[in-house]
């Protein structure tokens, strides 16, 4: 499948099957994110990959809403950033996060970005707080998102191209 084709196909997944990820899939995806660009070549992320049901099980309760497929995927990566090490920490975690879920999809798995940054548990407590205390990951380093990757129990269709916002482009000005 051709670049554009897969960005066509690409859809969030939010409901995978029980089988485990391979190894060398694992690996691959991971691998993608570190090949990921960072300004200034910081590469200041930091990826927890957690494959531990009762971990998955307690992530899942890092929002009060739309974390439920954490608990529900054979994989989850915690996307944070060294955010001392560079300014645009939050572009440099979102590129890294991107590129895995792009991997995920040429290896025919689905995948679902969980956003964590700016977000709460039930209770009001800051779901990067909560997901740093679960994982021991230093205050220096904020949780932008976590990654769900799995075998898809889910169809989704294709990005309808006819859909497609052509006119928030704009030539040569605004």
């Amino acid at each position: 499948m051709d670049f554009h084709q897969l960005l066509i196909e690409r859809r969030s997944i939010r409901r995978y099957t029980s089988e485990k990820i391979d190894p060398e899939s694992v690996k691959l995806i991971l691998e993608a994110g570190l090949l990921a660009p960072t300004s200034k070549s910081s590469r200041a992320w930091q990826f927890v990959v957690v494959e531990d049901e009762d971990m998955l099980t307690r992530l899942s309760q890092c929002k009060a809403m739309g974390a439920g497929p954490i608990g529900k995927c054979p994989l989850a990566v915690v996307v944070a950033v060294d955010a001392t090490a560079t300014e645009p920490w939050i572009e440099d975690a979102s590129v890294a996060a991107t590129m895995m879920m792009l991997q995920a999809s040429a290896l025919g798995l689905g995948s679902c970005w969980i956003q964590i940054r700016d977000r709460f548990t039930a209770d009001g407590t800051p779901s990067n707080e909560y997901v740093q205390e679960a994982l021991g990951i230093p205050e220096t380093c904020p949780v932008v998102c976590i990654m769900t990757f799995g075998h898809k129990d889910e169809e989704r269709k294709p990005q309808d191209l006819e859909k497609l916002k052509w006119e928030n482009v704009h030539i040569g000005k605004f």
